[in-house]
Formats: C-alpha cells, structure tokens, sequence
C-alpha cells in the first residue's frame, strides 16, 4: 500500500483510503458494480452492522464517506485528531471484510435506482456523463457511473465478491492521512492495522491495468429534452494524467472559465451579454486520456448565440498570444486559487491520494508553481490550437 502523510497544526484530521476500483474497472456485463460496492461496503461487515458502522464515527461528531469515479473508489474520514485510530481501523474493516449480504443488496439497488432517477431529472449532472459516454465510446471510460435500472438488476453479492477480491488489495490502493500527528506514529498505525487484516488478502495479485487509448469519436447531438433550460457542453478529449501540458491547459482552463467571475467565458456570455446564470470550463485527467469541456446552461431560444460567443473565445485563445502581464495576472490568480484550496484537510487528502495512487508525485506546492511559473505563452497557444481546434471540437445539447 503506498502510505502518504501531511503535518498539520490542526485539531481536526482526515483519512483518505483510494482503490483503483473504479468503473473503467467493472467486468463486462456488470455496468455500475464498481458504485453498487462502495454503497455495499457500509452495510454490514463481519463485526458491524450498517447501523453501528454509521454510528462509529458519527457518535465522536466525526464523519465518513465515500465515492466512486471513473478509475477509483475513495473512502474518506473526518474526526478530531484524538479519534484518527478509529477512522484508519474503520476504513480498513469497511474495505476488507464486509460480507454483502444478498437482502442488504436488494435494499441498496432500490436506493441506487433512485440515485439514477434523480440524476435523470437533473440534466446539468447528467449531461456530463453522456457526453463522456459519446466521447470514449467502445472504451471502458466511456461507462457512467451509476450504471442503469437493467444493469444493477443483474449484479448479485457474488459479482460483488469477485470485484473486491481482485481490486480490493493493498497493492492496488493509496492511503493518506493529514493532521497533527508525527510520521512515525501514522506509520505504525498503518502497518499494524494491515498486519491485523493480512487474512483477508494474502495471496491476491496486483490486477491489471487498463492502459487502452480511447479511440476518436466525433460527433455533435441535439436531444430533445423536456427540461425549461437548455445544456450544452463543447468539449474535446484532452491530454492524460502525468502529461508534460497538463499544467498549460489547467491554467488554459482557468482563463476561459475557471471559478472566478472575470473568466473570459463568464465575461462575453454572462456579464456582457447576459445569456447565461452559469457557464464554465473543466479539465479532467485519467491514466488513457483527458477530457475539457465547457459547460453552460440558458433559455432554449439563446442556444446558438451562446456557442457562437464560446467558439468566438477559442478562437481567440488560439489564434491571439496571451501578454506578458495577462499571463502573468493568470498565473498569480491560479497560484492564489490553489493555496486557498490547499487550506481544506480533506481536499488535500484526496488530492494527494488520487496522485499517489495513479503513480504521481506527491502534490508539492512548490514544485506546481515552478511548473506554473515555465509555463509560456507560445506553449498555451499551441495547447489551445491542439486541444480546441474547431474541427476536434465536439458537442452534445439538451433542449
């Protein structure tokens, strides 16, 4: 298990347990069994009850959860410091030995099924998910993560099982925690809570990798949708986890749409057009590819305006280089933004273990400004030509 520790001086501290068990993960036929499992493993182990695993951590005011993405299962905890031996055993009993019970399981596809439905009715979730799904068709990335009504149906506790006891293992995980702590007292704590679990995954073999490039999709859908609002994204694929252009296009990213209100897309489309509430850019890495979209929602009769300005702005990008102070000002806005996030425990614990875990670096603040600060405006032009030219550019839209 790769183990990563940050100091703090807080009294509060978190845990982060990261499987790559995620849905680019699930066998054949088993769409939605990498989320099905992570609902599963709190209903029940060996020693607790759903009830007394809710209650563990909750009745010392603390809090665990969990989440599945695309390449992984994360597990995470907060509590006071004094209680992070009760959140690391917590999280460990929860991932090696729950029994996934068949009547528990029946219960929790009804409560998956309605997980489904209210994602159906909330078009600016859902919207992500099929685009990626038309994106990385025919690859495993492509699968959404809640799976279908049809798909969890037949998914038994033996599929379930199968899942765990081939992705749930050391050598296949990341663990984080941040706090108030000495190094050597996380560590030990660790290796004697493995060595307490060693039963449960002796003999397992590190699975394999999914490392298939997806292949190009391209295509622009219209769906008719019964909603008041439109939803469009405009996206492409983008360049992978570890990539030498990641931090070019993240700062890219954060000009065109990132949180601040001064973004270029926010200004042309909101703040001098007034055509949208909310509009904004993302870039996602996984190990095979990346994806960066931009999303918006409007009023159905605005629709065409609205791409006609964001294809305007990638031109731009493009086609006219950044100046030095304007590159300058973008990279002080990316710096402040990153520390003021950086301040969160738990974001810091799930940022290091989703690294760590895919066979990155240890998020190093100064390093990222380093890499930030080589970052050329010739460089973001390129990446701009590579990623948004117009004839990549692909769309789906809700109306």
């Amino acid at each position: 298990m790769k183990v990563a520790f940050k100091k703090t001086s807080s009294s509060v501290a978190y845990c982060a347990l990261c499987i790559k068990a995620g849905t680019a993960n699930e066998p054949a036929g088993k769409h939605g069994l990498a989320h099905l499992t992570e609902h599963m493993i709190f209903r029940g182990t060996e020693k607790r009850s759903a009830r007394s695993i809710n209650d563990r951590l909750e009745k010392v005011g603390g809090d665990m959860n969990a989440y599945t993405a695309k390449e992984e299962t994360v597990v995470y905890c907060t509590v006071l410091k004094e209680d992070i031996a009760k959140a690391i055993d917590l999280s460990f009993e929860i991932v090696f030995t729950s029994l996934f019970d068949e009547d528990e399981l029946e219960k929790e596809k009804n409560v998956v099924a309605d997980e489904i439905n209210m994602c159906l009715d909330n078009p600016s979730d859902f919207i992500f998910e099929d685009y990626e799904k038309q994106l990385f068709k025919g690859h495993p990335l492509s699968r959404t993560i809640l799976g279908t009504a049809a798909s969890l149906k037949g998914i038994t506790s033996d599929d379930i099982r199968a899942f765990v006891h081939e992705r749930y293992v050391p050598h296949n995980m990341s663990f984080v925690v941040v706090g108030d702590f000495e190094q050597e007292t996380v560590l030990a704590t660790v290796e004697k809570l493995l060595e307490k679990y060693t039963p449960y995954f002796t003999g397992r073999k590190a699975p394999a990798a999914v490392n298939r490039k997806p292949a190009e999709n391209m295509f622009n859908i219209d769906k008719v949708r019964k909603f008041h609002q439109a939803n469009c994204i405009i996206g492409s694929k983008a360049y992978p986890f570890g990539h030498p252009d990641r931090i070019a296009l993240s700062l890219l990213t954060n000009i065109l749409g990132g949180p601040a209100s001064n973004s270029r897309l926010n200004s042309s489309l909101r703040e001098k057009k007034a055509l949208v509430y909310h509009i904004d850019a993302s870039y996602v890495r996984y190990s095979t590819a990346g994806v960066s979209v931009i999303y918006f929602g409007c009023d159905k009769s605005n629709v065409d305006k609205c791409i006609a300005l964001v294809l305007k702005e990638l031109k731009k990008v493009r086609e006219e280089p950044l100046s030095e102070p304007a590159l300058k000002a973008a990279k002080k806005q990316m710096l402040a933004q990153n520390a003021i996030a950086s301040e969160y425990g738990e974001a810091q614990a799930l940022s290091i273990g989703r690294s760590i875990l895919r066979g990155g670096e240890y998020p190093n603040p100064e390093l990222f400004r380093k890499k930030l600060e080589a970052v050329t405006s010739e460089q973001l032009q390129r990446v701009a030509q590579e990623i948004f030219a117009e004839d990549k550019l692909c769309r789906l839209i809700y109306r």
